[in-house]
């Protein structure tokens, strides 16, 4: 065993042999992210939260792009920090940039810079970010809002450092690093042709994924107690505190605002409320929607529907809709003629009927034995040469049903004699009412002996 100055003499001479040697490398790395944490004033102590700390303070002295991935209010600009802060940059220029605040039409122009008279209200040359943060780190937050052609323009940003500024001709050098981030899933908006795939894994060559507020339960009291004690000192208002019931809601509450929405909730608290402690009724003003479901609903995917859209579908339920309709014209035209009477057993029987299952699925109803009989009444059809030999006072109305013309002389003569009848013989009314002249209109009554 050694003693206690042996291995004293041990390290010093260890330092000494090794240049790189810094006396960090004596604290581990569980004391690093807490001191990262405090600087910062990050607040929590989960496993998942000081893993993604950790990575970041790994990273943080190469150049590798990094993204961030996390809900909205999570903290995500505070990571980026923390890798600008731990890097060799961190005496260069940093700058956070919201990409779904700028318009699309000026965002090339904020990035990259534009040239007098590029384009209406350019009237001097003006450096973009990528120009005036040389050698330091840029945050892209909201990454995914970018337009198409932005995207490929940081691509080549990211590749080979070279940009072209709005306007101009001569390419430009750039030595900036990245940090992404974002709240949306990438890989869907790839799939759905918002953002392009190759800047994706460009960027996301180190990711890193904070958690929500929900998933840091032993978090979410800490948290409260801070921004409430800041906001009553800052205002002089008494301290409060929440009862057991109340504490229960703030934690199992699902907070999809995260920290933001909790800071915003714990100020509300502090101003609002005298009593020294919440209680559960309280609370639950300031959170009106605890208790509700938040059950993700049923949202089939476009591989397992039938159809493409909407319209397709309905085109389709017409189109069948129309066959049925002209077989059951046709089954009913051959009971006229043949002079036949068919009960409704057989009607029912002979009818080639729309399915349900056409448009619902391959669900049937069964109807049980033991369920009331249902009687379904349905008139007999009969020639119209029997109809008339019955007694006036049981004359049943029945209609003929033919198949419907298409020829376009017999519906331009029956278009005629409507027109004619409804203006009782006026022709220049019946020539008007048709579109035609009445001219014409004499030579067609003339043409079928009208």
């Amino acid at each position: 065993m050694y003693t206690f100055i042996e291995l004293h003499k041990i390290s010093f001479a260890i330092i000494n042999s090794n240049k790189f040697f810094t006396f960090e490398k004596f604290f581990s790395m569980d004391n690093r992210v807490q001191s990262v944490k405090q600087n910062l004033g990050i607040i929590g102590n989960s496993p998942r939260l000081n893993n993604a700390v950790e990575i970041a303070l790994q990273i943080a002295p190469t150049n590798l792009s990094v993204l961030i991935f996390g809900e909205s209010g999570v903290g995500k600009e505070a990571f980026s920090q923390i890798i600008h802060k731990n890097s060799l940059r961190k005496d260069k220029p940093y700058i956070a940039i919201n990409c779904g605040a700028i318009p699309e039409g000026t965002i090339d122009s904020e990035l990259f810079g534009h040239v007098k008279g590029s384009f209406t209200g350019a009237v001097g040359d003006r450096k973009g970010y990528f120009e005036t943060v040389n050698g330091g780190t840029i945050f892209l937050d909201e990454v995914g809002e970018l337009p198409k052609s932005t995207q490929s323009r940081l691509l080549r940003v990211l590749e080979s450092g070279e940009y072209i500024p709005v306007g101009a001709s001569k390419v430009q050098k750039t030595d900036v690093r990245i940090v992404a981030a974002t709240n949306v899933n990438l890989q869907k908006a790839i799939e759905h042709g918002k953002f392009r795939e190759d800047l994706y894994y460009r960027l996301n060559t180190v990711p890193i994924t904070i958690p929500p507020l929900r998933e840091r339960q032993d978090d979410i009291y800490v948290l409260f107690r801070k921004f409430a004690n800041e906001t009553a000192e800052q205002y002089r208002r008494p301290r409060i505190d929440l009862d057991e019931s109340a504490k229960n809601i703030l934690i199992t509450y699902r907070w999809p605002g995260n920290i933001r929405q909790l800071k915003n909730v714990s100020e509300q608290i502090a101003m609002l409320e005298d009593g020294p402690v919440v209680s559960v009724e309280d609370m639950k003003k300031y959170l009106p929607d605890y208790g509700k479901s938040h059950l993700p609903a049923i949202n089939p995917s476009a591989a397992e529907s039938t159809y493409a859209s909407e319209r397709e579908i309905l085109f389709k339920l017409m189109f069948d809709m129309k066959k049925d309709m002209d077989d059951l014209k046709k089954l009913v035209n051959g009971v006229i003629q043949n002079g036949a009477q068919y009960s409704s057993t057989t009607v029912i029987n002979d009818v080639q009927q729309p399915s349900e299952d056409k448009y619902f699925g391959e669900e049937t109803v069964n109807v049980s034995e033991d369920s009331a009989p249902i009687n379904i009444v349905t008139p007999t059809v009969q020639p119209p040469h029997l109809v008339k030999q019955r007694n006036e006072s049981h004359i049943i109305d029945t209609q003929e049903i033919k198949e419907e013309s298409l020829s376009l002389t017999n519906n331009e003569m029956a278009f005629i004699k409507k027109a004619l009848q409804k203006w009782n013989g006026k022709r220049k009314l019946a020539a008007k009412e048709l579109g035609i002249s009445e001219r014409t209109l004499y030579r067609k009554i003339k043409e079928y002996e009208l």
